[in-house]
């Protein structure tokens, strides 16, 4: 693993995740409901945040794994590294991440994470990481304003700020104002993937081989697809 094993993964503030992550992320927003913040350091300086946080819609999730509590499940909602730390570097900090979470918060018995196949990627990281992968389908969700701006459908539900923003009515649905102000959805998929901390856990919906991925030419990385 070379100098990846020199990474120091810790607690760090949302303010200081969140400047990161605006800058280093592929999407430039924060999650707003993100509680959890681990820096990656090497060489004295921070190279990487990973946040986490209560899923957006728990009441979708909450059932992927068996008898699962309110409390007991967490999302890995954004990961953002910087060119610097060396290869491996992405799993072994999910790895101590997932022991400090372990150790410090035992009632957390699994993860869940979306790989964003429309825009980054099929989820590499995951997968190397011990995830388990449980869906991977069309993504409808992500739309492209007039002005350039991605947002996910959800923030144009009422009483958003997104939604106020670009003056969406609250009388018409979301997907009824992205066509009329001419948003183009953007074709890719979602893929998602669950890690249970809790081995006794059981996972409830299928469970899929990776070979799925290029199955459905679902195949993304950084950014480029791989089914063109």
């Amino acid at each position: 693993m070379g100098r990846a094993k020199e990474i120091i993964v810790k607690v760090i503030p949302a303010k200081i995740a969140n400047e990161f992550v605006k800058k280093h992320h592929y999407s430039g927003k924060v999650v707003q409901n993100s509680s959890l913040h681990f820096g990656c350091f090497l060489d004295n300086k921070m190279h990487g945040v990973m946040s986490f946080g209560s899923p957006m819609v728990k009441t979708k999730v909450i059932h992927y794994v068996e008898n699962t509590k309110w409390n007991e499940v967490i999302e890995l909602n954004r990961m953002a590294f910087d060119d610097y730390l060396p290869k491996n570097s992405e799993s072994r900090c999910i790895s101590v991440a997932i022991k400090l979470i372990k150790k410090n918060a035992p009632h957390i018995k699994w993860i869940v994470s979306f790989a964003d196949g429309s825009q980054c990627g099929d989820g590499t990281i995951y997968r190397a990481s011990g995830f388990i992968l449980t869906k991977c389908e069309k993504n409808n969700a992500i739309w492209e304003m007039p002005d350039g701006k991605r947002f996910c459908h959800l923030v144009f539900s009422n009483n958003q700020l997104t939604a106020k923003k670009y003056g969406k009515p609250k009388n018409i649905s979301s997907f009824a104002f992205l066509n009329s102000i001419g948003a183009k959805k953007i074709e890719g998929f979602q893929l998602c993937y669950i890690y249970l901390i809790d081995k006794t856990c059981k996972i409830t919906v299928p469970i899929l081989p990776f070979s799925k991925i290029d199955e459905m030419g679902a195949g993304m990385y950084k950014g480029e697809k791989k089914w063109k």
